[in-house]
């Protein structure tokens, strides 16, 4: 499915992270980053394994404290505020974990409901229906409601966590290694659905990745990380418009190899 065109407010800057450094022990993963998005916009983050596109979502959601710079989600400064202003922003924040992160000995109704339950104190049992059908009609899983996690596909696996974080309804969506460890076909209904949350949720998103058809299907805006910096950022023509030796290769052996 070619991405759509999407309504993107370059002047509501819903995450703004300057300065922003993170070491372990004598490794610097993250050296000095600057990065806005927008909202509405899909923003992938790209590198190879290991270059710390893990860490800096982690970091977004405040799983991680930085070093140095700041860290600013809609409108706040994650370093900086307390643990109960913490909590309230991360139901904002639909966090896609790379293994989906699902409970086994849940069904997939049960998994869904937990957030809700959770999160939402005087929700009554015909609200926590509607809001599971809704989930799982969007990612088109709606006949999976009873069954246990062991009993699904890796992309359908995908697909339910991606709804689980769709429940509370968030303003943003960071995907950590969407498409990792699923066949090109699953790839694809994968960055289709990322495309469709944008759409049908308005969602602002980061998504981290390796995977260039990932980035390309559902990137507005690619920023590409390189010896912990970005060092491109741009559409994904402007970012491989180069000559550039650390990112030749990388193109190549996506598509080439």
């Amino acid at each position: 499915m070619e991405k759509q065109k999407v309504q993107i407010d370059h002047k509501d800057t819903v995450i703004k992270i300057r300065g922003l450094k993170k070491s372990f022990e004598d490794y610097a993963v993250l050296r000095g980053i600057d990065l806005d998005l927008y909202q509405g916009e899909n923003l992938v983050v790209l590198g190879r394994s290991g270059t710390g596109k893990s860490v800096l979502i982690k970091l977004i959601s405040g799983l991680l404290t930085p070093d140095r710079g700041t860290i600013e989600v809609l409108g706040k400064d994650v370093t900086k505020i307390s643990d109960k202003e913490l909590q309230e922003l991360r139901i904002r924040i639909g966090f896609s974990f790379q293994n989906s992160a699902l409970y086994d000995s849940m069904t997939v109704r049960k998994n869904l409901e937990f957030p809700l339950v959770r999160n939402r104190k005087n929700i009554t049992r015909a609200e926590i229906d509607t809001a599971v059908e809704t989930v799982l009609d969007a990612v088109g899983l709606s006949q999976t409601i009873n069954q246990m996690p062991a009993e699904l596909s890796g992309g359908q696996r995908k697909r339910i966590g991606i709804a689980r974080t769709l429940i509370l309804n968030p303003e943003i969506m960071l995907y950590d290694e969407p498409t990792a460890g699923l066949d090109p076909i699953t790839c694809i209904e994968i960055n289709d659905l990322i495309n469709e949350v944008q759409q049908r949720y308005k969602t602002s998103s980061i998504i981290i990745t390796h995977d260039l058809t990932c980035a390309k299907t559902t990137g507005d805006r690619i920023a590409m990380l390189l010896d912990g910096q970005f060092q491109r950022i741009g559409t994904f023509e402007e970012v491989f418009n180069t000559n550039d030796e650390r990112v030749k290769p990388f193109f190549d052996y996506n598509f080439i190899q």
